[in-house]
This record gives structure tokens, sequence and C-alpha cells, in this order.
């Protein structure tokens, strides 16, 4: 990249992004002040307003008006949500890039066929289990692959997701290439309209889906800030510094991997609860590119941003539906326009936004690491 490029890429970045900037972190600065209690008064209501306000038909006129928008918003934009908040944990905390999410989010989707249709097992009682399969699926595949770095990482987790693939196809209890049918919806609570789950009415499911949005934040948000949090970015900036600093950075990739799958099997069991019928097509590698699409678009390692990035790329093709093939095309060039006004993701979290920074203004990955005296007199 020459001198001029990197002149050119750094304006651009900056004249699109500098009002923005300054204005989140003005609002990321006054939500940091405010009191615990506050906080939770805030976000209470933020979660009544995204359950009672977005499935009103006013909403659904604009934002899915080729579609049913309650459904799209429980079985695509939700899911794609929670799909984003765990790959973030392994791609945007913990620095690993994961190509074969959907083998986790597999796991859980039939899991939850398979003992809800064939065993009769209760809701309830599959979601943790889905849960625990999917996160010691991803202790058994990074056990080995762990060791690995960078793209040789991805090959492996990309070849994971293609095996999970291919292996449901093949084998004969899961229902082979037809899939499972059948499958029940979740049981109703006490007979309240907001929680009876069938076919006619979306809403339930959105609840139970943004529902488990928020714990799965809460629970990342937690982590983030524990020892475990400061253990990932140190793996993620820098694995042989971390190494030397005393990082068990071997285990802490582990917990990244079994963490950001049990997420992603969570959202394969919400999904098998009301899709009525699962089969392999579903579970493909392209569902992996678009929840890394996800992260990267949004802002790696923002809770914040993935969730928007989530939400773009499982809202932007029901919007513009009418358009038919076409609207891929249109997709894909927003996605190709944001990445290069906003390299660094549409809401970035600080650290993320000053790396980009200086990478474009100091030569990207060919900069120099010490200051240039430093370096001249050297």
């Amino acid at each position: 990249m020459t001198g001029t490029d990197r002149d050119l890429r750094a304006g651009l970045g900056s004249r699109a992004a500098g009002g923005y900037s300054r204005l989140a972190d003005a609002f990321w600065g006054r939500w940091d002040r405010l009191p615990l209690v506050a906080k939770g008064v805030a976000v209470v209501v933020l979660f009544l307003l995204l359950a009672v306000v977005v499935p009103m038909p006013w909403v659904a006129s604009f934002m899915a008006p080729q579609s049913g928008w309650t459904a799209a918003l429980s079985e695509q934009i939700g899911i794609f949500i929670l799909l984003a908040i765990g790959l973030n944990v392994v791609v945007g905390q913990a620095g690993m890039l994961d190509l074969g999410y959907v083998g986790f989010w597999a796991v859980g989707g039939y899991a939850y066929g398979i003992l809800a249709a064939r065993h009769h097992w209760d809701f309830w009682l599959i979601l943790p289990v889905g849960i625990i399969l999917s996160a010691i699926s991803g202790l058994i595949l990074g056990a080995p692959t762990l060791r690995l770095r960078g793209d040789y990482l991805a090959i492996v987790t990309l070849g994971f997701g293609l095996i999970i693939s291919q292996a449901i196809t093949n084998l004969s209890f899961d229902g082979g290439a037809q899939g499972l049918s059948g499958i029940p919806h979740p049981p109703s609570i006490g007979g309240v309209k907001a929680f009876t789950y069938g076919v006619l009415d979306y809403k339930p499911y959105w609840y139970l889906v943004l529902g488990a949005i928020f714990l799965a934040v809460f629970a990342v948000r937690r982590l983030e800030r524990s020892r475990v949090g400061r253990a990932w970015v140190a793996i993620r900036e820098d694995e042989d510094v971390a190494e030397l600093m005393g990082v068990p950075t071997y285990r802490f990739r582990l917990w990244a991997f079994a963490i950001g799958a049990a997420v992603g099997g969570a959202g394969g069991v919400l999904y098998a609860s009301q899709a009525n019928a699962i089969d392999p097509t579903v579970f493909s590698y392209q569902v992996s590119i678009l929840v890394v699409a996800s992260v990267v678009l949004g802002g790696s390692g923002n809770l914040l941003g993935v969730i928007v990035g989530g939400f773009l790329v499982a809202w932007l093709p029901e919007r513009f539906r009418n358009l038919t093939d076409y609207r891929y095309l249109g997709f894909g060039a927003a996605l190709v326009i944001v990445m290069i006004l906003r390299p660094e993701g549409l809401i970035p979290s600080r650290r993320r936004r000053a790396e980009i920074s200086d990478l474009a203004a100091g030569g990207g990955m060919g900069a120099p690491l010490m200051p240039p005296d430093v370096e001249a007199a050297s």
C-alpha cells in the first residue's frame, strides 16, 4: 500500500466516522458513569420496547413489507443476533477466526429435533442439554486444533462445519438428507397468550429469542469484565506476549471456543423449536460466513456492534425481497462500501477503532514497531 493510498483511506474513514465516533464516545462515557440501578432500569425499559414496539404492524409495514415481520424477527433476525454474540466471543474477544460456527448451531438444532420429536422431551429440559452438547462439541474441536493459529485454524474450523453438514446428511438416525419433521413447539406457559407457542403467531417466539439474547449479552458482558475477558484481550493482542506474562493461553482459548459454541447451540435449539422441520441444507457453511460478516460489519469485539451487524445482515435481504435475486447484489455492495468507509465496523470498540486508525496512518501490517527516531538510530 502506497503512502497516497494510506492517506486516501485514512481521510475517507476519518471524514465518514469522526462525528459519529465522538458522539459514541460521549454516550458511552455517560453510560459508564451511571449507577448500577439506573443501568438496570434502562435495560428493562429497552427490553420492553423491543418486545412491545418492534412487532407492531406499523413497524412491520416498513421493515418487511414483502414478508411476515414477526416470523422474520424470531426465525432469522433474532437467531442471527444470538449467533453473532456467540461468535464474537471467539473472533472479537479471543481473536480466533472460526469459519465453522454453523456446526454448533446444527448440534443444538438437531439435539432439540431428535429429543423432542422422537423421545418427547420437554423444551425446557432440552435447552440446557443442547447448550451442554454444543459446548462439549466446542471442546472436542478445540482440544486438538487450538494449537494452530491464523489461517490454519480457520481452515480447520471450516472443515469442521463441512463435516457436520455432511455427517447429518449421511447418517440415518437424524433423518439423513430428508431431515426431521413434526418437531413439537415449546409448551405453553400458564395459558398466557404471550407464551402460547403455535404456528400462527410468532410473537411468543420473538419474546423467547429476545430473552435469550439478553441473557447471552449479560453473561458475555460479565465475562468481558472478568479475569477471563482480560485474558482474551491479551491473547487477541499478542498471544506470545500473553504466554510469556503467565496467561495460560491454550486454556482460555478453549474456554472461548466452548462458550461461543454454547451460545450457538442455544440458537439452534430456539430455531428448531419454531421451525417444525429442519434438514442439512439449513446448516450450510454460507451461514458461518454471514455470521462472521455480522461480527466484522458491526464491530468486532463490541457487543452492541455485533448485535447491529447481525440485525443488518439478517434484515436487509428481507427488506428488499421484492428485488428478488438482485437483493443479494445490493447486499454485497452495501457490505463492500461499509468496509471501505468503516474498516473497523459500524460500532467498533474503542480499542479496535484506535488499532485501525494506527494501521491506516502507519502503513498497515508493515508499519514499524519502533518510533521513527529510534528506528533511524538503529
